[in-house]
């Protein structure tokens, strides 16, 4: 029975590269893969996944009127399974879209993304999928200043801590640092300077 998966995790944590990991494990056995990310993230060029470690992967674009269900069901491959990168981006409609994918067309689909903002706000896309998702999952990874498990992703500018603002700014390590919760209140900045 195919289910929807939510895997998430802060920054640093290793989601594109799982998601890299899954579809070589599936193509390794022929059995297709169909790859989406969103189409905000154009940090790598559009219609990419790219992992920090180097890694990258051709992917389908969604845009914010794009139908995910009629996307899939109008295809003629058969996929394994479906792969969303940068889930925190999706829309209710997308996620709904999601789950018309998993209980009609029976493919299980992965979502890797951010589960909060660097203000600590669920995105829309997470929200959605911790209320529909079959399985939730945190990816796991450290604190930049601390041994502590990092939970939260700590918004950069010009060396300083940023708690207010758009919520959407697309970056990377020079933008956001995935921090434990003490240190998300009280960033021991001087250790950036290294």
């Amino acid at each position: 029975m195919a289910k929807l998966y939510f895997k998430h995790g802060a920054m640093n944590s290793g989601k594109s590269l799982e998601l890299i990991k899954v579809a070589h494990n599936y193509e390794e056995q022929n059995k297709p893969v169909l790859i989406f990310t969103s189409a905000l993230d154009t940090r790598s060029g559009e219609d990419r996944v790219s992992s920090r470690v180097g890694f990258h992967r051709e992917a389908v674009a969604i845009t914010e009127t794009m139908n995910l269900y009629d996307y899939v069901k109008g295809l003629e491959t058969t996929f394994y399974c479906i792969l969303i990168d940068e889930a925190q981006f999706l829309g209710q409609a997308h996620v709904l879209q999601l789950t018309q994918i998993v209980d009609q067309l029976n493919i299980p689909v992965m979502a890797f993304g951010l589960k909060n903002d660097f203000s600590n706000h669920l995105f829309e896309g997470s929200e959605q999928l911790l209320i529909y998702a079959d399985k939730i999952e945190e990816m796991k990874t450290i604190c930049w200043f601390c041994d502590k498990k990092a939970t939260m992703n700590l918004r950069i500018s010009d060396g300083k801590p940023v708690y207010a603002g758009e919520q959407i700014q697309i970056g990377g390590n020079e933008s956001y640092i995935p921090v434990c919760r003490a240190c998300y209140q009280n960033p021991d900045l001087s250790q950036l300077e290294h």
